[in-house]
């Protein structure tokens, strides 16, 4: 790499580090964790990415990718891997749920307004919407995640879907781990990008103006929020059709696909 791009990357790290250090400050995370996780992530991706073909990586060559000692190479390497299975599968599970009551003609046969359901009973029911789309876990657990998200209400004996999506609202758990997935799918659709050309790029592009009014901008918020969901769904309505039976795939690899919408604001002009 010339020393222009590594100007370049240095100064793209000092930004994106910046939002994740006010971050990592206000929930206690100090500089030496963070050094130790960043030290664990350049050891494990070079010992997974950076093999020389042919021939299985070692703790020397490690070393000198990463810039760590062979003893600090050796002792990362070791460590456990930090599981975060339980907290993606609980995301998930939400979404799935919601999901499928949107576009389970079972559940919704207009295709625009979900049915109301009773929490117990045959189909259509909440019990048997959570049965279908998020597997074996207990009703009332998804019902109270999804009620403390603000998603649902229950009124009348029955659950209503008021939020056409799933996003943790006094969680700092979840908020955690939508940090961890969301930013990392962004980065590695960039450093995809970087890497590929013509029809292999990713969809990644954003609309921008740095001279917008506060009461304008309060505007474009809702408009953006509205249009964006709407878009979100019919995406969502789409996969969801073409979504492949784990039954019937026959060893056939299936891939996960995800896109994402993020709005940003920021007053100060750089």
């Amino acid at each position: 790499m010339d020393s222009s791009s590594q100007k370049v990357l240095a100064n793209s790290i000092l930004r994106l580090l910046r939002p994740l250090v006010r971050i990592l400050l206000r929930n206690g995370i100090a500089f030496g964790t963070f050094s130790d996780l960043a030290k664990k992530v350049y050891t494990d991706v070079a010992f997974e990415e950076f093999t020389l073909q042919g021939k299985k990586q070692s703790v020397s060559r490690v070393s000198i990718l990463t810039g760590l000692t062979r003893k600090e190479v050796k002792r990362l390497h070791d460590l456990p891997e930090h599981n975060s299975l339980t907290e993606e599968k609980r995301y998930n599970r939400a979404t799935r749920v919601i999901s499928g009551w949107l576009n389970d003609p079972l559940y919704c046969p207009d295709k625009k307004q979900p049915l109301p359901l009773a929490i117990d009973g045959q189909a259509p029911s909440f019990t048997q919407l959570v049965k279908s789309y998020s597997g074996d876990v207990p009703v009332q657990a998804i019902l109270s995640e999804l009620t403390s998200a603000k998603s649902v209400e229950q009124r009348d004996n029955l659950v209503y879907l008021v939020q056409h999506a799933y996003v943790p609202s006094d969680d700092p758990v979840e908020k955690m781990h939508i940090l961890g997935t969301d930013v990392e799918e962004l980065i590695s659709t960039i450093n995809h990008n970087l890497t590929h050309n013509g029809d292999t790029l990713r969809y990644q592009r954003k609309v921008s103006n740095d001279n917008i009014s506060s009461e304008t901008c309060k505007a474009f918020k809702d408009l953006s929020a509205r249009e964006a969901q709407l878009l979100l769904e019919r995406l969502d309505s789409w996969l969801t059709e073409h979504e492949q039976d784990p039954d019937s795939t026959q060893g056939q690899p299936t891939s996960r696909v995800r896109m994402g919408i993020y709005y940003y604001e920021d007053q100060s002009k750089e």
